[in-house]
């Protein structure tokens, strides 16, 4: 197996926006998740049947594990462990970039993050949301900026090299300015990576209750707008690469030499992305980025088993889901069954669209070469007239190699979409 997520449910608190399959004040239940969890991945690798990648450009991402949350750190380091030892029978651990996803309120203890170290954890990425302590508390963050920025100093001391902050615009009471002097501030940090995410007030959230019934206000859509535009103009300078709708990587980031291991290399894309059209100010060719190639997993439509509760997988042409709750995802694995909840069989259709709409996300967008190997048909074949029409409406660019969004159509990413569907 090349890719490989696992879902860690716990949370000290859930905030109002978060729509994921996570849980609060259950720390009673982590050491017996642990326990399933480490089951499951057992009973995964019994029956993994493997498949190669897709594409050259697939192949080009390697081995990757995903630690996603809920909070991950709330494991102590005894439980990583044993996911990790569990995990190894799945992917190539030693080799693999292996990824967390950390809450700053969590993350200011030197020995944990030494340990995590350690274990082979060689990316992290902080939860950091805002740096307006107003906000912070506004959307039941548990930290401050503070911390934020006292837990990114402490990764740095304790060895962590590739480190991603994740940042939400169009926050409730968020402005041009506040969004502004939080990107300011974070450029001097000069993390690896950034993941910047447009708020989306999910129905089932407390955020949505909140707004809904006038106790709080949001942004309006071209205000946020601004703020995406803001951060395309002020990353760049700063020496940023957009390289995905959501997602820069810092041009010349820390270097092999600082990392010990092949998880944490910069990707090598100069093969695989001959260009990243649009990805800066000059269009120079790109031959290295310390991208999240994890993700890049996702964007190519690779193969990847989900492992705990609510997590996601797919391998083609199946797409699965896990049980959410903890206590009946336990019961499950304890009986011996896989802890399944919902199977989808995509037709080829299907699977070219998926193809598109997660490739599109790419500034480097679609290659023909990608698109063929993982669809078994040709991309002019299967949506010429469509390319020919978004072009025609200024939405995407494309050469005899590959199709990608335009400027325009990076903001206009989810109707471009909606054409391949």
């Amino acid at each position: 197996m090349t890719h490989l997520y696992i879902h860690i449910p716990f949370c000290q608190r859930r905030c109002a926006y978060c729509d994921f399959t996570t849980y609060a004040q259950l720390e009673d239940r982590i050491d017996a998740y642990v326990t399933a969890l480490c089951a499951e991945l057992r009973m995964l690798a019994a029956t993994y049947q493997p498949s190669p990648p897709a594409s050259p450009e697939a192949a080009a991402v390697g081995p990757t594990l995903f630690f996603g949350g809920g909070t991950p750190t709330m494991l102590n380091l005894k439980q990583f462990e044993r996911i990790l030892n569990a995990a190894a029978a799945l992917v190539c651990v030693e080799q693999a970039e292996i990824s967390s996803e950390a809450n700053p309120g969590t993350l200011l203890n030197h020995e944990y993050l030494c340990g995590l170290r350690s274990l082979g954890v060689n990316r992290l990425s902080l939860g950091v949301q805002s740096l307006n302590d107003a906000t912070l508390r506004r959307i039941g963050r548990i930290h401050d900026a503070a911390q934020a920025f006292q837990s990114y100093q402490a990764a740095r001391e304790a060895g962590f090299a590739q480190i991603n902050l994740d940042l939400i615009f169009g926050l409730p009471g968020q402005s041009l300015a506040e969004w502004q002097a939080t990107l300011a501030a974070v450029m001097t940090w000069a993390p690896e990576h950034l993941a910047l995410y447009a708020l989306i007030v999910e129905t089932t959230t407390p955020l949505y209750t909140q707004v809904t019934s006038g106790q709080i206000t949001i942004p309006d859509d071209d205000t946020s707008a601004a703020m995406y535009e803001m951060a395309m103009e002020q990353l760049a300078a700063a020496g940023y690469v957009q390289y995905e709708i959501s997602n820069w990587a810092r041009s010349g980031g820390r270097g092999t030499e600082e990392q010990g291991n092949r998880g944490t290399e910069m990707l090598p894309i100069g093969a695989a992305y001959p260009m990243l059209p649009h990805a800066s100010s000059c269009h120079m060719p790109l031959t290295s980025l310390p991208v999240c190639r994890h993700n890049l997993a996702y964007w190519l439509n690779s193969d990847y088993t989900g492992a705990g509760a609510g997590a996601h997988g797919h391998s083609h042409p199946r797409r699965y889901a896990n049980l959410c709750g903890v206590d009946e995802y336990i019961a499950a694995v304890g009986a011996g069954r896989l802890p399944i909840a919902e199977e989808v069989l995509l037709t080829p259709q299907e699977w070219c669209a998926e193809t598109m709409i997660m490739g599109m996300r790419l500034n480097s967008g679609v290659s023909a070469a990608h698109f063929a190997a993982r669809c078994g048909r040709s991309l002019e074949a299967t949506y010429g007239p469509i390319l020919a029409q978004l072009a025609a409406e200024g939405l995407i660019e494309r050469n005899a190699e590959r199709v990608w969004l335009s400027p325009r159509g990076r903001m206009l990413g989810n109707q471009v979409c909606m054409r391949f569907v």
